[in-house]
């Protein structure tokens, strides 16, 4: 899938800025958060040719970019929704019945997971462990935790994204 690669002044800044708290030969130390700032800026994901471009801005070879893509889940490597569903499937929350609730989910919004719903709303996602162990079945939609997730809590979710009411950051 094609995406137009936009390194607006404002980007090249936030990059430059970034990069100059590394040394000036070990540009490839500031990836993450250099990968994190242009999928901010491209509607939160990373086509081939975007990682290509940080690959060149890095001064490193493509293939080290890619590794790092498709390693963490925080990186999305097609669009996805609005508003993202991350379902936590390690195992204290996958003997709380979490996987359960992540096809649960999938059925009600008439998706697979990792597929976007036709009005570009929601995507559903597996991840690994999210720190909450203590809180599962829990999931993270944007900057927040939703834990202790029930049938009911997912369905009241869902309705206030629909709404417009659930803060992502």
């Amino acid at each position: 899938m094609k995406q137009e690669i936009n390194i607006t002044p404002e980007l090249q800044a936030r990059i430059d800025e970034l990069l100059s708290h590394y040394p000036a030969d070990k540009k490839k130390s500031a990836m993450l958060p250099v990968l994190h700032a242009v999928q901010d800026a491209h509607n939160d994901w990373l086509s081939v040719e975007l990682m290509d471009k940080v690959a060149e801005i890095l001064e490193v070879k493509p293939i080290e970019v890619y590794e790092v893509v498709t390693f963490y889940t925080m990186f999305n490597q097609k669009p996805k929704g609005k508003y993202m569903l991350e379902f936590c499937r390690t195992s204290c929350c996958a003997i709380r019945k979490g996987e359960e609730l992540m096809e649960y989910t999938c059925k009600k919004l008439g998706v697979k997971e990792g597929e976007v719903t036709p009005d570009g709303l929601f995507s559903v996602v597996g991840v690994e462990c999210l720190g909450a162990c203590g809180f599962g079945p829990m999931l993270q939609l944007g900057d927040y935790y939703h834990e202790f997730l029930t049938e009911e809590k997912i369905d009241a979710l869902i309705e206030d994204c629909r709404q417009g009411k659930v803060k992502l950051h």
